[in-house]
């Protein structure tokens, strides 16, 4: 009997993301995933300095790296990487399901960021590292149209890749929904929107709160923005109010904060 299309293409995705690997540069980003006990590590390039500067964290992998020639770097990564004599070939982490992630640790009010077609690799690195500072539980991208897990995001991370959970999801506005199920007030950043997120959030801190930002330019798309509870805006007070979307990220999260 001949299986249904879905069934062929479901399996075939799986069989994608099992021989999927990234590889990894940077001093920060291989260092920590070296220490990093959940992320499964394949090769280990690196020149003489560079081990001698990882030789702590290559210990504790456990593994037997390549030393090669400064000249010679035998990578495949492009060619602007600037690698610093070390590259890791890894498999993308696997961070769960969506609503135990989101769980939080029960001391606060959790807070996520969710990121409509943010394709940037360094803003999306740069918002692991501001999400990792706030303590959210984890960014959240649709899987299509946006950044996906490269040595580009995770060099721009500086290590947040390994600590801070990139959850990437089939459709966005069903992640939002299944937040939404288990009580998450979900607030869309829209530079025209009406209410600042102090506001939006006045006698409700104590909620869950998902933070939703679309690509610079674009913004949300329709289908995001009326899926959101409330669309919300950070106010400015200059002549430009134009916030890049790392930046962005980071000013929402710190005003989305419950009190201690």
């Amino acid at each position: 009997m001949k299986k249904p299309k879905w069934v062929v293409e479901k399996e075939q995705a799986k069989r994608a993301a099992d021989a999927q690997t990234v590889w990894l540069f940077g001093l920060h980003a291989v260092r920590d995933a070296l220490l990093n006990p959940a992320r499964e590590k394949l090769q280990l390039i690196v020149t003489l300095n560079a081990r001698n500067k990882l030789e702590e964290a290559i210990a504790t992998s456990g593994m037997t790296p390549e030393e090669v020639e400064p000249r010679k770097f035998s990578a495949p990564l492009d060619p602007g990487s600037v690698h610093q004599g070390a590259a890791l070939e890894v498999k993308p982490l696997d961070w769960g399901d969506l609503e135990t992630l989101c769980l939080g640790d029960g001391q606060r009010p959790p807070r996520v960021i969710l990121l409509d077609r943010v394709t940037d690799p360094h803003n999306v690195g740069a918002i692991l590292r501001s999400a990792e500072v706030f303590g959210a539980c984890a960014v959240i991208a649709p899987r299509h149209h946006s950044a996906p897990e490269t040595g580009a995001l995770a060099k721009t991370a500086s290590g947040a890749l390994e600590r801070q959970p990139y959850k990437q999801v089939r459709n966005l506005a069903d992640a939002i929904k299944q937040l939404q199920k288990i009580g998450y007030l979900a607030l869309g950043l829209d530079g025209e929107a009406e209410q600042t997120i102090e506001a939006a959030l006045e006698g409700r801190r104590d909620r869950p709160v998902a933070l939703v930002l679309g690509a610079e330019g674009p913004g949300l798309r329709q289908k995001t923005r009326e899926t959101c509870d409330v669309l919300v805006k950070i106010p400015y007070f200059g002549a430009f109010g134009s916030l890049n979307v790392s930046n962005a990220a980071a000013v929402a999260l710190y005003a989305s904060q419950a009190p201690d």
